[in-house]
């Protein structure tokens, strides 16, 4: 993309975005208002009543200036010098104060105003819908979560300032140059209209500029987090140049509609200045004629040219409010779109508590697609006795998977329902409904923190000795001790301090330490060496005694003593018994069990 400082380049492609929704100006700060101003008013009148100090006190220079040339320079009133000196440290004094106190205020309130929207951010992102969830780039909420809510916090800073303080003080200083001439105010006054016309017309300009620019820069977030991911894939194949290139672009373009944006910013200033020029110059005139005619004094030309003066950058940050306004619009509508997505997944205003008796679970009719027209699962029916272990098998994208996502209430079913001991799961509380539900998966979740946080995760009290209990019936108690902190030790980003089977074997602690009755496995041997399944498998047996568990079964040979096996195929049953009972029939089961037996590939 070639260098360009005066025009943009018009060929570059403009692509639809994922988190975009446009609100209007009025929506935005009727909402800011609302939701983090109006709670918080004492501070805001606070503030305010700062601003018309400051302003006043501002205003107050002008006369003060007046008097200094007219009755001491001119007339001589030596009496008046310590009254003006006396005036002057006191307008001086209580300015300061109030701009210190303002200021203050106002920059905690717009900080307050980011950290409130950060916090309802994430609270959007840990309830919000998993499909929706799922479907986003996790690089895109990264960008929106730290580069939006800065944009809007910048620009709040600014508009706060322009309308308080700026608005105050233009205010008392056109009221001090209206008082010392009124005709040679309107001269320089009327010259802001055109320029505030100019402003508004920059207003669509700077909010799609800005909104591209937060876009590119979410793109860019999605490209860095997808390669620190995937770094050895791409080193393996040698494709650091490709991804350097596809960097390459996103900034360029992320850089383009930065100028964009700069560019309609930048007008604002130079055409305000003139304007106001061109006022200046009328009113200089027109004071200059006054003055030879003898009828204004040396000390109101003076007072009213620094009143002049000093209007000058209230008015100009003004003037510019439409277009600092507009970055601040569209990073809201990139914030806001997320904590308005709608969330589906929602608890009946009258929902109750799991009344757990023995841990059935029953799927009736179920049908489900994560898309319209690809269903998933088509008039799934199950019944798993309660204390029963029930192992799924089948192809890759049978449906398996989505069925332990119903069970945990992570997705609802297009039709049919799904009960534990009888009770419609979607009239239970969540809360209530995962509490006795334990879950280990194939890729075990490890948080940044220490081992023992890790095992008690999801527990609400912590018995001393627990922690240690639950690893060592995991057969995880070996290797923790052997660290130099032991359960202190950090697991590392992701668990990456551990092997696979030290991940999966801490994982398995932790479901030990939930103590669910009813207890889902996905996979959890899978990605194992022979050795650390061995191990994991001796304690996932510990695990499932007297426990409803579901098991997603990827190697066939582990789950040879389970209760029951449900060969699922196309979203449907298919066969149903016990490995033996399979084996002998020589259908599907027989066939993916050979099939791995023999070497010849996996499911």
């Amino acid at each position: 993309m070639k260098d360009s400082l005066f025009k943009d380049v018009r060929e570059i492609e403009r692509v639809d975005d994922a988190l975009q929704k446009d609100y209007s100006t009025r929506q935005i700060v009727e909402r800011v208002w609302r939701e983090n101003l109006y709670p918080r008013r004492k501070l805001v009148i606070l503030a305010l009543v700062a601003m018309l100090f400051a302003a006043a006190t501002t205003g107050l220079m002008v006369p003060a200036i007046k008097f200094a040339i007219d009755d001491i320079f001119v007339a001589r009133k030596m009496e008046f010098v310590y009254y003006l000196a006396g005036a002057t440290f006191l307008i001086t004094l209580i300015k300061s104060v109030s701009e210190y106190i303002s200021k203050l205020t106002m920059g905690y309130l717009g900080n307050r105003f980011i950290a409130d929207i950060r916090i309802s951010l994430y609270e959007k992102l840990t309830y919000a819908d998993m499909q929706w969830i799922e479907g986003t780039h996790s690089g895109l909420f990264l960008s929106n979560f730290l580069n939006d809510t800065n944009f809007i916090r910048d620009t709040a800073s600014r508009v706060i300032i322009a309308l308080g303080e700026n608005l105050t003080k233009a205010l008392f200083l056109a009221l001090a140059m209206i008082w010392l001439d009124p005709l040679m105010s309107m001269i320089i006054l009327l010259s802001m209209p055109p320029a505030i016309f100019f402003m508004n017309r920059q207003r669509g300009e700077m909010n799609l500029a800005t909104k591209k620019t937060l876009q590119e820069t979410g793109n860019l977030s999605k490209l860095i987090s997808q390669t620190l991911r995937s770094l050895r894939v791409v080193r393996a194949y040698g494709q650091e140049e490709r991804e350097i290139k596809r960097a390459k672009q996103a900034i360029e373009r992320a850089l383009e509609f930065s100028m964009r944006s700069l560019r309609a910013r930048s007008k604002s200033g130079p055409v305000v200045e003139l304007l106001a020029g061109v006022g200046f110059s009328g009113a200089i005139l027109f004071a200059g004629m006054e003055g030879a005619q003898g009828r204004m004094t040396i000390g109101e030309f003076s007072a009213f040219l620094a009143a002049a003066m000093l209007l000058y950058q209230p008015l100009k940050a003004l003037a510019q409010l439409q277009v600092s306004l507009q970055e601040g619009v569209a990073a809201s509508g990139r914030v806001f779109g997320i904590i308005d997505q709608p969330q589906t997944m929602l608890e009946p205003v009258d929902a109750t508590d799991l009344k757990l008796d023995k841990g059935s679970i029953s799927f009736k009719n179920l049908d489900f697609a994560y898309e319209d027209g690809n269903p998933v699962l088509t008039d799934f029916t199950l019944d798993i006795p309660a204390g029963k272990s029930v192992a799924l098998v089948g192809p890759s994208g049978a449906g398996k998977s989505t069925i332990l996502n119903l069970v945990l209430r992570f997705f609802d079913p297009t039709k049919g329902k799904v009960f534990i001991d009888g009770q419609d799961i979607s009239q239970l509380k969540l809360s209530s409904l995962r509490a006795h539900i334990g879950l280990v998966t194939q890729d075990p979740i490890l948080f940044d923190d220490t081992l023992e946080a890790n095992i008690a995760y999801g527990s609400r009290q912590i018995v001393p000795g627990k922690v240690e209990k639950a690893a060592k019936a995991a057969a995880a108690d070996d290797f923790i001790v052997a660290f130099p902190q032991g359960y202190k030790s950090p697991a590392g980003e992701a668990g990456n301090n551990l092997s696979g089977g030290e991940r999966q074997r801490v994982a398995i602690a932790r479901a030990f330490m939930h103590d669910a009755p009813i207890l889902l496995l996905d996979e959890p041997t899978s990605a194992l060496d022979s050795q650390a399944e061995e191990k994991v498998q001796k304690a996932l047996s510990e695990l499932m005694m007297g426990r409803t568990v579901l098991i997603i079964a990827h190697r066939l040979s582990t789950i040879k003593d389970v209760d029951i096996i449900c060969v699922l195929d196309k979203g449907r049953i298919v066969e149903q018994g016990t490995h033996d009972m399979l084996l002998a029939s020589g259908g599907l089961y027989s066939k993916l069990y050979k099939t791995q037996f023999e070497g010849q590939g996996e499911i």
